[in-house]
């Protein structure tokens, strides 16, 4: 019984000393890692006192003058670098919006000569309805000519004249004007000693203007 107690005692004994020495591995563990930490940052911290001291043999003054125009050359090239960038992009916004103003320009001069093509054939079949009305009221004898049906025509023949000039059509002038192969279509030659030659002596169909552009040239008879 006794030999068995004995026994026992070594056994709480032996795990006594072997749960201090685990403990004690694992303190130094500790101390270890934690003397690695700080000596680590303390060769980060030399790396980077010694990047901002001036090397062994150097005026400190002049090594910081140094650093510093190099670290302001650097910010000079990035500015310069952005300042390109910048005058790049203004450029390509600039030709973009010139692009953009010749394209609104040439589409608004083609949707104008559009509108005019279009003017201009309304007007050409407009024109043989007023010829026709001056050619029946220049049939109109005299002593009809204050009939209410003859007014009634010829204040539509004005209405409908006064209209065409208020959209920009006129008749062209020809009789005793110079002959103008732009303006007349000369489909006869006549003799006449009171005007000169190349003068236009009769016109057999008045032409009109539109804004300046033939619709119909005046249909007339020149001197020789």
């Amino acid at each position: 019984m006794a030999d068995q107690e004995k026994d026992i005692l070594k056994e709480e004994k032996a795990e006594e000393t072997a749960e201090d020495t685990g403990a004690g591995e694992a303190v130094e563990e500790s101390a270890g890692e934690a003397l690695e930490e700080q000596q680590d940052g303390g060769q980060a911290e030399e790396a980077e006192t010694a990047e901002e001291t001036a090397p062994e043999g150097e005026d400190p003054k002049s090594w910081a003058e140094k650093r510093a125009a190099k670290k302001q050359a650097k910010q000079d090239k990035k500015a310069d670098a952005a300042k390109e960038k910048i005058a790049e992009l203004e450029d390509r916004v600039k030709r973009q919006l010139a692009e953009f103003e010749n394209f609104r320009n040439r589409t608004e001069k083609e949707k104008q000569a559009m509108f005019e093509t279009g003017a201009k054939s309304v007007i050409e079949k407009i024109l043989p309805v007023i010829d026709n009305f001056e050619r029946g009221l220049a049939t109109v004898p005299a002593e009809q000519q204050g009939d209410a049906f003859v007014e009634g025509m010829s204040k539509v023949y004005k209405q409908m004249m006064a209209e065409l000039e208020n959209i920009g059509v006129k008749p062209i002038e020809a009789v005793g004007c110079e002959f103008d192969p732009n303006l007349h279509n000369a489909v006869m030659q006549v003799e006449d000693e009171e005007l000169e030659s190349g003068t236009v002596a009769q016109e057999l169909q008045k032409g009109y203007t539109y804004r300046d552009s033939v619709v119909r040239h005046s249909m007339v008879s020149v001197v020789s």
